[in-house]
Order: structure tokens, then sequence, then C-alpha cells
């Protein structure tokens, strides 16, 4: 896809090991695409990892927060994967597939390997086997109101249209496996497609012919933030658990997986620090590292990721502080160099996001 970005004259940066397209026109131009019509991201990137074996479904269960069991066939579940202490090693999509003890499961791009050796280290002792198939996989997101008519009547993919949010079902393309799942990354609706190398650059050429904007890196974050989802690394990270960033709903405590204890004691009480929204009056830009203040000046946590919102026209931030500062309507300040700039606590879901239900 690298020569596909560099024709485009995407603005080109690392990350994850892969030189990536941050932007193709401008961010805003790409945003507002994706809220208003569509647009299409090359997240091949990403990492995909095939577990199975007749202890498959135990294994998952045990290292991913969410439960699995009782889960159909073509249905996705969105979790993590904890340490010990309750810091997340990763948060993940499982998708449990149509063959019985099967499971996929898509990781962030810079954690491949990290999440691999610790699946592999933690799979010893289950009847199951591993795979890290993320060098054959190539993954494409049409995301945005107008993606469905886009999948079905550019694309063919007919059966997209009778998907339900975080479900997918499989097909064929260019004689390698297809699998289309409604899942996204944006608030929009949309979804993701996953096939080989060669099949990925083929959908990316006909939907580029049939005029879908292409869409980078800055416009991925920028979406995300406003929908209220977080980046691993930013919002969840070894030390961010999921209750600290208000992804409690994600774990399941009536079943035993790694992190549990240490998860439940940070719900009893034993929490010192919460992810929450902050909305700034003023529009200059809160950005990830900068303090956050009480009105009297006393530091009580860090920006993860700020923006002025393109979407909302405002300034807002992700921000992990001090418990006791993390209710809503609370008054919090940003200080932006040598300036302080008034805010107060709101929700994280900052957008009204459009998924399909």
């Amino acid at each position: 896809m690298y020569d596909r970005h560099v024709g485009l004259q995407a603005k080109m940066s690392p990350f994850a090991g892969f030189m990536m397209p941050i932007q193709y026109n401008t961010i805003t131009v790409e945003h507002l695409a994706v809220r208003e019509k569509v647009g299409m991201f090359d997240v091949s990137h990403m990492g995909e990892i095939f577990v199975e074996g007749p202890e498959a479904e135990a294994f998952v269960n045990h290292i991913f927060t969410n439960e699995i069991r009782g889960f159909e066939p073509g249905k996705v579940l969105y979790g993590m994967m904890c340490y010990p202490d309750g810091g997340v090693v990763d948060d993940l999509l499982v998708y449990r597939e149509f063959e019985p003890d099967h499971f996929l499961l898509v990781v962030n791009a810079a954690n491949i390997d990290k999440d691999f050796a610790w699946i592999e280290e933690h799979a010893k002792g289950f009847d199951c086997k591993v795979r890290n198939e993320s060098p054959v996989w190539g993954q494409i997101a049409v995301q945005g109101p107008e993606a469905e008519s886009v999948l079905v009547g550019t694309l063919g993919l007919k059966e997209a249209a009778a998907l339900g949010f975080y479900t997918f079902y499989d097909t064929e393309y260019m004689g390698k496996r297809l699998i289309v799942s409604r899942t996204g990354y944006t608030g929009e609706d949309g979804f993701e497609l996953y096939t080989s190398t060669e099949g990925t650059i083929d959908l990316w050429d006909r939907l580029m012919a049939a005029g879908v904007q292409p869409c980078g890196l800055g416009c991925r974050d920028t979406l995300r933030f406003e929908a209220g989802l977080p980046l691993y690394g930013d919002e969840l990270s070894p030390e961010i658990s999921p209750v600290m960033a208000g992804l409690g709903m994600f774990c399941k405590y009536d079943k035993d997986f790694i992190g549990k204890e240490a998860l439940l004691a940070q719900k009893g009480g034993e929490l010192t620090r919460k992810l929450v929204g902050i909305e700034i009056a003023n529009k200059a830009i809160p950005r990830a590292g900068y303090p956050v203040e009480t009105p009297e000046g006393e530091e009580v946590g860090v920006v993860t990721t700020g923006y002025h919102s393109i979407s909302l026209d405002k300034s807002i931030c992700f921000a992990l502080v001090d418990k006791a500062f993390s209710a809503l309507e609370t008054p919090l300040c940003i200080r932006i160099r040598k300036k302080v700039f008034p805010g107060k606590v709101v929700k994280k879901r900052f957008y009204q996001t459009n998924y399909k239900k």
C-alpha cells in the first residue's frame, strides 16, 4: 500500500514500524468526510492473532476481560488483556469465528510482538494453538454514514447491509478469505475489511475509483477522540487500568481472568486516579502532557489527548486526574505554557455517536 499512499502525495510518517499516511488532504477535510459522507483508512498495520483448539474458548476467556462464553459465531467483542496488577497489556477485538473453537484477536500495531509473546506464554497448559498472521493480512476501514451504500453498491458486498453493530461475516475475495465486520474507530457507522495483501490493494483501488476519500492517521485520532474511544499508550497502558479509564463495563467479574483481583480492588475503593473529559472555555488547544490544575493552582492531573474539536468547535481533552476531582462539572484548569485556561469536567463521549443498532 505504501506506493498507493505516496502516489496520492500523502504526508508519511513512521508508526509502529510502518511508514503510515498521516493525511492526504487536510485533517479537517478527511475528518468531515467521515462524519458527513464516507472515508477509508488503510489499517493494515493492525495485528491478527488466531487461537484455535479444544480449549481455545477457555484460554481466550482467561486472558480477556470480557465474557466470551455464550457468545455466538459471527459476533465481535471489545475488551482488554491485563497484567496481574490490573495494568493493560493491550485493548483488542475478539471475533468468534464460524468454525468451532476458533477465535481471531485483533490487536494494536505497536503491540503485536509484545502481545503475541504474552499470549503464547499464557497459552501454556491450554490445549490450543496460537498463530500470529499479521504479516499476511491487510485491512481497510470504510467509515461514515454512506459506508453501507459503498460496500453494497461499489464492492458488491450485499450481505454487509444485514450486519448489526459488532457482527461480521466471511466471504471470498480474489480467492482468499475476506472478513467483513461492522466495526470501527470513528464513532460513525462503518466496516472493517480483512483480507490478503493483494485483495486489500484491489479493494483500495476500487474504492478510490468510486471517489471515496482516503483518510490518514491524523483524522483517525481526532474522530476516535471525539467519540470517547481510548488509544493504547494514551488512555490505556500498563499504568492506566480499564477501571481508571472508565471501561469497567468491559470487565466481567463473574469469571476468572488475569488482573481480576487488582481491578476488583480498584473498583472497591483503591482507585486513586480517573480518566475524565474536560472542556475549556477558550479556543486554546490542550495537548497531551499539559498539567491539569485546580482553580487554586494545585496540580491534580495531566492531559492524555486534546484537540480543538473539528465537529464541535470546542477545545476538549481527556485527562487523568486525582479521583477527588473527577465528578462531572468539577472546575479544573489546563496550564498551557505560562497561561492557565479554566474549564470543567464533562462526559468523555464528546460527540453523539452514530452506530448501526
